[in-house]
């Protein structure tokens, strides 16, 4: 099992309001990310599933039991954190093991559960080591062995690859989706890295300033969000948004259009306009265009796409895929 309910969840701390009024359904074996920028209120919504944050007011239920005044080891889940916390002067068998030592399980229990985390985390190797001989990744997979010997009804993380490098967290991403394929178990992943969310998730949810923006799979908010601020902030690179006759023209305050979405034409295109800047990343090519129409534009091109500042350029949106909004930024269907 692994459901979990949260039922109009409030948290402020004395006049600060940091979660207005969350409810949300999060289904046993989902692999669900909370994602927004800074202070928008993930990560206190994850102490809060996880006990380590008191409800204001409002109930979290735990497959079907209210656990708002449950203590944080009562609740069956485990938290990854973004720091490791491991003992330094313990092997990694032991810190793996250390939680299941305090609760009194047996040794040779401990053993088997250590040894079962370790080959699925590929630490079997390491199990006599300290973690001061790990790599960061290595330090990582320890800390979410220590969270699977506990076998529980769910896994949090907060951001728990902030710590590492653009190649590691690649690779822990990769690993992190792999245990959840192997495990089958619930997990919750807190980040504010959008590309995260888009890889790693089932759903998605998206918070802004508290409020849940918005819920759904990662193609779903990437096709078809709900606002402005979800529209800006999954993709990348970010959705481009018009005002003015062009946007009036359609009958929106807003028009958005993803830099993917804009064809560059040989001739007359519908918007005419002058390459600012460009950057080459290998396989593609992002262009920032100025037009007399639309403003300024990021445009996806190839990689081998040779064109350069000052440029003449013609683009065509494709309109089938713009998403129009109204003055209170909401998206117009």
């Amino acid at each position: 099992m692994g459901n979990i309910t949260l039922k109009n969840v409030h948290k402020a701390f004395g006049d600060a309001v940091i979660i207005p009024d969350a409810s949300l359904d999060i289904r046993t074996g989902e692999f669900v990310v909370f994602v927004g920028p800074s202070g928008c209120g993930k990560s206190t919504l994850l102490r809060l599933i996880a006990g380590l944050e008191d409800l204001t007011s409002g109930q979290i239920f735990i497959d079907g039991k209210d656990v708002s005044d449950t203590p944080p080891s009562q609740r069956g889940l485990s938290m990854v954190f973004q720091s490791y916390a491991l003992y330094p002067h313990m092997s990694v068998r032991n810190n793996i093991g250390f939680g299941l030592k305090m609760a009194g399980v047996p040794p040779e229990e401990i053993n088997a559960k250590v040894a079962k985390a370790a080959a699925t985390l590929n630490l079997t190797d390491y199990l006599d080591r300290k973690p001061r001989q790990l790599s960061g990744g290595q330090r990582q997979r320890v800390a979410i062995g220590r969270a699977i010997v506990r076998q529980p009804k769910a896994f949090l993380f907060d951001e728990p690859l902030s710590n590492l490098d653009a190649a590691l967290r690649v690779n822990m991403r990769v690993e992190i989706m792999q245990l959840h394929q192997d495990l089958g178990a619930t997990m919750i992943y807190v980040t504010h890295d959008q590309v995260e969310a888009m890889t790693m998730a089932n759903r998605i949810v998206v918070l802004n300033k508290g409020n849940i923006e918005q819920v759904g799979s990662p193609l779903e908010l990437y096709n078809s969000p709900d606002s402005l601020f979800v529209a800006g902030f999954i993709g990348s690179p970010k959705m481009n948004f018009i005002t003015g006759d062009v946007a009036r023209a359609r009958k929106a305050a807003t028009l958005g259009i993803r830099p993917e979405h804009i064809e560059i034409v040989k001739g007359k295109g519908d918007w005419q306009g002058t390459i600012h800047f460009a950057e080459h990343l290998g396989a593609d090519s992002f262009l920032h265009v100025d037009t007399k129409d639309a403003g300024r534009l990021t445009v996806r091109a190839p990689g081998d796409f040779m064109g350069k500042p000052g440029d003449a350029i013609a683009l065509k949106p494709d309109g089938a895929r713009m998403h129009r909004f109204d003055d209170r930024g909401l998206a117009i269907r």
